[in-house]
């Protein structure tokens, strides 16, 4: 837990260096990207995050989301990130940003300046334990329906960003 994140302003100017649990304790903006992968029959790849991870666990969100460390970029943590949690590589694409601030468990808050990224993906990922227990393909609309009748059971970000995603 001793990662550091990217404080910034709304225009996503970096303000300066945290550590990643202090800055969702304080509630901070900083950068973050948020990965969403498709295959061919337009279903998406969700993740169940570990049981174990700091905020969040066992909870169903978009294929991959994390943070860019100090002095690499977004695009460069989006391809590591994927590649490390669901061993997937593929190109992406940023498709666009926003910020979003919302109330976690254990008294966190995140507060980020997302980018969002795509990409394309036939295969079963290769999982990574310790970042995520479990993985589905899934359809947009049976997603919005899902979210709809069990809210609790995915991530908060998540459930910002497909409405997001959807008007981009």
């Amino acid at each position: 837990m001793n990662d550091r994140v990217i404080l910034v302003d709304e225009k996503d100017s970096p303000l300066g260096e945290m550590d990643k649990l202090e800055a969702h304790q304080k509630g901070l903006l900083h950068r973050a990207f948020s990965i969403f992968i498709f295959n061919d029959k337009d279903e998406l790849l969700l993740q169940r995050r570990a049981r174990g991870k700091y905020h969040s666990g066992s909870l169903w969100t978009n294929t991959c989301c994390s943070h860019p460390r100090p002095n690499e970029s977004t695009e460069e943590a989006a391809t590591r990130r994927l590649k490390e949690e669901m061993g997937i590589e593929t190109i992406l694409e940023k498709k666009f940003d926003f910020i979003y601030r919302a109330r976690l468990d254990h008294s966190l808050t995140e507060y980020e300046f997302d980018h969002v990224f795509t990409g394309r993906y036939n295969k079963q990922p290769v999982l990574n334990r310790e970042e995520a227990s479990g993985h589905r393909w899934i359809s947009i609309r049976e997603l919005r329906r899902e979210i709809t009748r069990c809210p609790e059971a995915f991530s908060a970000w998540l459930k910002i960003a497909i409405g997001r995603f959807e008007e981009n």
